[in-house]
């Protein structure tokens, strides 16, 4: 019986350390800033757009298109789930806004292909491939006007 209370502890102990969830700043390529950790939202790819400035706010927010819609959607506390750490020492983290004990939230990565300003990664889920489908379809985001290349490596 000790040893199964002892397992949980230790099991519940690595689920919380692989996750974070705080106040989240948005850098100017997209990317989190959770409690000085870096974090790439799970199975996208940012493409490159122009740099945007927000001038209505103050200090004036500028970044890349991807990072003013993360600026819209993130009005308080981030939770985020740490996949990998990468070479660098940032992570990638499913992240999601909104989250509660009755509701999983909204997935960042989901809401910024769903708006088209990102694509998803092969190896994403599908959910992410069928929005980028739509987004696509409907013209919205990087679909919408020209840019280099939407899909990284590819020119």
């Amino acid at each position: 019986m000790c040893s199964v209370l002892a397992i949980s502890v230790l099991s519940t102990t690595s689920v919380s350390a692989r996750e974070i969830s705080s106040y989240a700043f948005i850098n100017e390529d997209a990317t989190l800033r959770i409690k000085s950790k870096t974090i790439h939202l799970y199975g996208i790819h940012i493409p490159k757009t122009t740099r945007n400035c927000r001038t209505n706010v103050s200090p004036v927010v500028c970044g890349s298109r991807a990072a003013l819609a993360l600026e819209f959607i993130v009005q308080g506390f981030v939770r985020c789930e740490l996949i990998e750490k990468q070479s660098d020492g940032s992570y990638i983290g499913w992240c999601r806004v909104n989250v509660s004990h009755f509701n999983e939230g909204e997935d960042l990565s989901a809401y910024l292909v769903e708006h088209g300003w990102a694509v998803a990664l092969p190896d994403a889920p599908v959910e992410y491939h069928a929005l980028e489908k739509i987004a696509r379809s409907r013209g919205t985001g990087v679909w919408g006007f020209q840019i280099d290349s939407p899909i990284p490596g590819l020119k």
